[in-house]
């Protein structure tokens, strides 16, 4: 395994990170397809042993149930004074006032509650899942620096927003002597190349690291169009979004079977490779099975 440094930062992660959201209580969550307990732990038992130590969950995968199954694995199979755990803010986690969201007290709320659950005394990397219209994002950042002051978490990271929204946050932290993002969590591959007008650039240029998300695009990239897996058939996040775009995906989709073939290589070595040959520091890859 290669490690990198995590763009500006002194942290070495893995050339792979292995996505949670593959992970949890299929009951709890809008996800039919993810795995259960025995699944998840002999995965994340067979990353650790080819040298993954960067770990990406969500508090709202399956509702909190991915966490708890990724801390258990850690706690039978891993150093944790190696592992890198990643782990995310803002979705609902419960019905009523300050369940969701980026406010102060809802940031404070979830960290704790996932630090329980993945049975840590601090989180490596804490990503805003998403932006909060309705909280300012001075509150936010400020409750994120404090929160790395404290120790209970030693980076911050973004996730899927809008260059503007992100350069706003960065800059604000910048002034006010905070804690800025050290990394962006965006949806990028082959399929989906919209960030390249600006949020990588951006990225590039402030040297923030790049860990996007989705870099198989849900498997389509994996294997033939017409061909069928489980979650193929049952994700519907991933139907709403790349169905639309099946005409030119198709194209895309062949070539990488052509590229693969040639050079008797899995598909999934191309889709990963063409993102490290642009810049990307570790792709967030979420599998189902060995």
């Amino acid at each position: 395994m290669e490690y990198v440094k995590l763009g500006n930062t002194g942290l070495d992660v893995s050339r792979i990170c292995l996505g949670g959201m593959s992970f949890g209580d299929a009951s709890r969550w809008i996800h039919s397809w993810v795995l259960g307990e025995e699944e998840t732990e002999a995965i994340i038992k067979r990353a650790l042993d080819l040298g993954i130590n960067f770990f990406d969950t969500a508090n709202v995968y399956s509702i909190g149930t991915s966490e708890e199954m990724m801390g258990n694995a850690f706690k039978k199979y891993a150093n944790r004074d190696e592992i890198v755990i990643a782990t995310k803010v803002h979705g609902e986690m419960h019905k009523g006032p300050n369940g969701k969201g980026l406010s102060r007290k809802a940031i404070f709320s979830e960290v704790k509650a996932s630090m329980e659950r993945l049975q840590v005394d601090y989180l490596d990397i804490l990503y805003i899942h998403r932006w909060d219209y309705d909280t300012p994002i001075e509150e936010t950042m400020r409750a994120l620096d404090d929160l790395v002051r404290s120790g209970k978490v030693h980076y911050i990271g973004a996730s899927s927003m809008y260059a503007w929204q992100f350069a706003k946050a960065q800059e604000i932290a910048r002034h006010n002597g905070w804690t800025e993002f050290s990394l962006m969590q965006n949806h990028y591959n082959l399929l989906y190349r919209e960030e390249e007008r600006e949020m990588i650039p951006l990225c590039k240029d402030q040297g923030v690291a790049l860990v996007p998300y989705s870099p198989l695009a849900a498997g389509r990239l994996t294997r033939d169009w017409d061909s069928a897996s489980r979650r193929s058939r049952e994700d519907k996040t991933a139907k709403y979004k790349y169905d639309s775009t099946q005409e030119g995906d198709i194209v895309i989709v062949n070539r990488v079977k052509e590229i693969a073939d040639r050079y008797k290589v899995s598909r999934s070595q191309v889709a990963v490779a063409w993102l490290w040959q642009k810049g990307i520091t570790s792709p967030v890859v979420g599998v189902t099975k060995i």
